[in-house]
């Protein structure tokens, strides 16, 4: 018999007025699912540009707790908007993984140090003032992004993102248990309870299954950390933490209450790194269409409007330069949340806000943050490999919206073959020049998208 507690009605429309004991657990799952991904990118180019530890260390907490923040205030711009900027759509933001490659490259040629991340502040300053400009003539660009085009995108965007889930589902290929059994039954046990929740029950407990979810996941680590051991030791004899154990000790240590610092690092404006990132904010706005048009036929199962995507990308644009004055990388439209929208079809804008003011109260209050950042990567690589095979089918909703003709087929399959296939692959760009390796290199979307809008430029219509 199918448990049943009735969810409102208004959680499937973007206006409707919900009441927050349920907005509260449907914004909070939006959260979990994009946390570690936030945090993520910055890790990585602090790591690069050797900002990682020592004199250092106090500097890259500032900017993960600035992280935190600025996706909050730039979810709600996209949620609500400020004039023209943002979109009104059911979009979560965050700091986006698509510049790693190109911020990997100029903190090698510069050097690294607080020079090369302050030239990746100023490019990334310029680069969303650009992608702010492209925003605001979106609507005569429109034409290039026909739904062949946008759900070829939005599929190509579904496809990078699997990989990224089953390595989580692992444990994190960094990790030294990667694909334990440990790993992989925490991982499956969160799957199989949302799988529960979603199809054994009704209304609300179904539309928060990815968040019950979770907390069954943070349920069974503890538990596990009881019964198991929580050590290993590599085949060179060194003792490691597993990836599935709880660091409470991140927890008791971090601090209540801490106010983010503004410019923490002083911009830099070279042209070794503005070059290059003005390309990436082309792709990112190319990304951003497909991720609105993702999680409006997703959701809501109609195509973006002009106003929708010219907003979206404006505040794609002006988000990431204002991360920038927090020493935070360009924050973008989150592919992990729109995968969380098609499944679970809760488009209130009113209930994901209270997933952004959740994380403007954890760039707020780092012990909050601390919280959420112990999460096992088993934990999300269970939710996440749902979540991303979700963004897929809304790709391939979005391509037969309109019939399949020959010449939309022939647009599709190039671009997975080719451009998704040449981008997913980057050895067979090893000996193409340097500024080829960075724009196509990244992921599948960026020449997938590529091909998708050439090829429609150039096939012939058909009657």
């Amino acid at each position: 018999m199918k448990k049943s507690f009735k969810l409102s009605e208004e959680a499937f429309q973007m206006d409707g007025k919900m009441p927050l004991s349920q907005a509260i657990p449907l914004g909070l799952q939006h959260v979990l699912a994009m946390f570690v991904g936030n945090l993520t990118p910055l890790l990585i180019i602090t790591g690069a540009c050797g900002l990682a530890g020592g004199e250092f260390a106090q500097l890259q907490l500032s900017l993960l707790q600035n992280a935190m923040l600025v996706a909050g205030i730039v979810t709600l711009v996209q949620l609500f908007s400020i004039g023209p900027v943002g979109g009104k759509v059911p979009i979560i933001m965050g700091t986006s993984s698509g510049f790693i490659g190109v911020f990997n490259s100029v903190a090698a040629s510069m050097g690294g140090g607080v020079l090369a991340y302050g030239a990746i502040m100023g490019a990334s300053i310029i680069g969303g003032l650009f992608e702010t400009v492209l925003g605001f003539f979106l609507k005569p660009l429109r034409k290039f992004f026909p739904a062949v085009v946008t759900g070829t995108v939005v599929m190509s965007i579904g496809l990078s993102l699997i990989s990224v889930g089953i390595n989580s589902f692992g444990g994190g290929n960094n990790a030294k248990d990667f694909g334990s059994v440990e790993n992989l039954l925490l991982a499956v046990f969160v799957l199989v309870v949302i799988l529960f929740f979603k199809h054994g029950t009704k209304g609300f407990l179904s539309s928060s299954a990815i968040l019950f979810g979770i907390i069954a996941g943070y349920i069974a680590a503890v538990v596990m950390g009881f019964v198991l051991p929580t050590t290993g030791v590599t085949a060179d004899g060194v003792e490691y933490t597993k990836a599935w154990v709880l660091n409470w000790n991140k927890v008791a240590e971090a601090s209540w209450f801490e106010i983010p610092k503004l410019m923490p690092v002083k911009p830099v404006f070279d042209l070794r790194a503005i070059l290059p990132v003005l390309i990436m904010f082309i792709v990112t706005a190319v990304e951003t269409v497909g991720d609105i048009s993702g999680v409006m036929e997703g959701g809501l199962g109609r195509e973006a409007t002009d106003k929708e995507l010219a907003g979206g990308v404006m505040c794609d644009g002006l988000g990431s330069s204002f991360a920038a004055l927090f020493g935070v990388l360009p924050n973008t439209s989150f592919s992990q949340n729109v995968g969380l929208v098609a499944m679970t079809k809760v488009v209130n804008r009113f209930a994901l806000a209270t997933g952004a003011i959740f994380l403007i109260l954890c760039g707020l209050c780092p012990k909050l943050a601390a919280l959420v950042s112990i999460m096992p990567q088993s934990v999300l690589g269970g939710a996440a490999v749902m979540m991303f095979s979700s963004i897929v089918i809304s790709g391939i909703q979005l391509i037969t919206k309109n019939p399949l003709t020959a010449r939309n087929l022939s647009i599709v399959s190039v671009a997975l073959g080719v451009g998704y296939g040449m981008g997913a692959n980057t050895g067979i760009l090893v000996n193409a020049p340097q500024f080829i390796q960075l724009i196509f290199g990244g992921s599948g979307i960026v020449p997938a998208a590529m091909v998708a809008i050439l090829l429609n430029i150039v096939l012939p219509k058909e009657d």
